[in-house]
């Protein structure tokens, strides 16, 4: 099983939204985060950069 963890904007520490990432799904501008135990983070923005090998999801997030 391979588990993400994302991140808003860039991959550091201090800009994790959500561990053990299972599914994203994007729609209307927001990216959908289900972890492991079906627990959902929404964030408005889009998907920057994926990397399914080393588990890691960015998402650009939009600013009004």
């Amino acid at each position: 099983m391979c588990l993400s963890t994302a991140y808003l904007n860039e991959k550091k520490e201090d800009t994790i939204v959500a561990r053990y990432v299972a599914q994203v799904k994007c729609a209307d501008g927001k990216v959908v985060l289900s972890d492991i135990i079906g627990v959902e983070t929404e964030v408005v923005g889009s998907i920057s950069f994926i990397d399914l090998e080393g588990g890691t999801v960015v998402i650009k997030a939009d600013v009004a």
